[in-house]
């Protein structure tokens, strides 16, 4: 408990350096080290509460011990009895609280993200399938309070889509969405199959942090920007004006389109954000590798061949085969009831990372 207090004490320590450091001009004037800093505050502030109201629950504890052993009217000593249980299962409460809000985090979490899905084995079944997750999240979105925009869509040949990329907004989106990353497989009889036989189909899902100009810098002479007509739906100025624009960042290769707004210059930053984001979690993923023990995470950190999760709909169970949990209410899932899972997801990794930091 002596080794928790001291941090505590140092949190407490460095939220009162940084609310000196937000008001400094000179810091201020910095236009990298002041979001950072403010972001800092914040994250810290909330802590800061937390910490107050345990050591008033800590000071409580005294004062109510002290007050039994001087106190020789029966009903008040029942009654500081009583109040002092109460006091000591808050202060259980909040210790646990703070043992799990002292587990560091990952320092993306807050951020915003661009969410790539992708059809992979199954052909059109596939295609369907991404149409399936692309609806689920949109709810799930709907839940959190998020706001969400498409930055590309290229639709399947027998319904759903190729590939949807599509950004995120909120408040710890990333932290939240990041547990999606993965292959996800459907296990169900398509509609175009006569002998009701059961496929198996998959779709990639890739949750990447939205990179600010801050995280990562792009040469514009690094960029190769091409315009080309947009195609599917999207009313009468389809194929009228070159409106779609494709980016290619020549050291790397990669390759970002983006054709779901009517204006070009939308569809240019949209797809910056996009590269943007795909080159900084490449990065990411580097130093990752030197972490043998995020490795082992629960979290993937970037292998979007891993298996995640299964969705069957004969049997109308969900199984994410990272915590081998199951759940028989596929239908209430596909229709954006994610949390329960995510919730899940956060615990066990919390759990490792506690008994990590023990050991």
């Amino acid at each position: 408990m002596n080794q928790m207090m001291d941090k505590l004490l140092a949190i407490e320590d460095r939220y009162r350096e940084v609310s000196l450091l937000i008001v400094d001009p000179s810091v201020i004037s910095d236009g990298k080290r002041y979001p950072v800093l403010m972001k800092e505050y914040k994250d810290l502030g909330k802590l800061v509460e937390l910490i107050t109201e345990y050591k008033n629950v800590v000071a409580n504890i005294a004062s109510s011990k002290e007050l039994l052993e001087v106190e020789d009217d029966p009903e008040m000593k029942e009654l500081a009895k009583e109040e002092l249980q109460e006091f000591i299962e808050r202060e259980t409460a909040l210790a646990e609280e703070l043992k799990m809000a002292l587990i560091p985090k990952d320092p993306e979490d807050s951020k915003n993200v661009v969410v790539e899905l992708r059809a992979g084995t199954g052909g059109d079944e596939a295609s369907i399938f991404v149409g399936d997750l692309f609806r689920m999240y949109t709810k799930f979105i709907e839940t959190q309070k998020w706001s969400m925009e498409i930055a590309n869509v290229n639709e399947g040949t027998a319904g759903g889509f190729k590939e949807v990329v599509f950004t995120i907004s909120g408040e710890d989106v990333y932290g939240t969405m990041k547990y999606e990353s993965g292959v996800h497989r459907v296990q169900r009889v398509p509609a175009t199959e006569s002998q009701g036989r059961i496929h198996t189909s998959a779709a990639t899902v890739a949750v990447l942090p939205e990179a600010e100009e801050v995280d990562i810098e792009l040469n514009v002479s690094d960029i190769k920007k091409d315009t080309y007509r947009a195609s599917g739906a999207g009313g009468q100025h389809v194929n009228k004006t070159e409106s779609a624009v494709r980016l290619t960042h020549i050291p790397t290769g990669v390759v970002v389109e983006c054709q779901d707004g009517r204006s070009q210059h939308k569809n240019y930053e949209k797809a910056l954000t996009v590269m943007r984001s795909r080159l900084y979690e490449a990065e990411l993923a580097k130093k990752n590798e030197a972490r043998s023990a995020e490795r082992k995470s629960l979290v993937s950190t970037g292998d979007r061949s891993a298996k995640i999760r299964t969705y069957n709909y004969p049997q109308g169970r969900v199984t994410d085969h990272r915590i081998n949990l199951t759940l028989y209410s596929l239908q209430n899932i596909i229709d954006g009831d994610i949390i329960g899972i995510i919730d899940a997801l956060k615990i066990a990794e919390n759990a490792e990372k506690l008994k990590a930091g023990q050991e």
